[in-house]
């Protein structure tokens, strides 16, 4: 569990249930972060009351995930009409993000059955 979490509120009030969510949800990000990433990662979390800005949309509260770790930072923004759901939907993009950065960086994933893909068209075209 990544215990490095700063939470940052602009124009909202966060409660209790807000900030267990945001621990529960940012925390299980270490999963899928390569082992090397986990010891030095760091979350930021922006949360805003965006209705002020968005006077005719649905998207109400907006959530911002900030992610440093070894070689790069991730950013990831949710838009939504509930906090909950915002802070869904910017820990989702930030496990993608993170899912490309563990095949960028970690030597063997993404790269297996390369050979073997070969082989086998080759078997094919004898």
């Amino acid at each position: 569990m990544i215990k490095n979490i700063n939470i940052t509120c602009m124009s909202y009030d966060i409660d209790e249930a807000t900030r267990r969510e945001v621990f529960k949800k940012l925390g299980g990000l270490d999963k899928y972060l390569p082992r090397h990433a986990v010891k030095s990662a760091n979350i930021d979390v922006r949360l805003i009351d965006a209705s002020k800005k968005r006077n005719h949309s649905d998207e109400k509260y907006e959530a911002e995930i900030i992610l440093r770790i070894p070689g790069e930072i991730i950013n990831a923004k949710g838009l939504s009409g509930t906090m909950l759901l915002a802070i869904d939907a910017a820990a989702a993009k930030a496990q993608s993000q993170i899912r490309d950065y563990k095949q960028k960086n970690v030597a063997h994933i993404g790269r297996r059955g390369i050979l073997s893909r070969f082989k086998r068209s080759f078997k094919r075209e004898l």
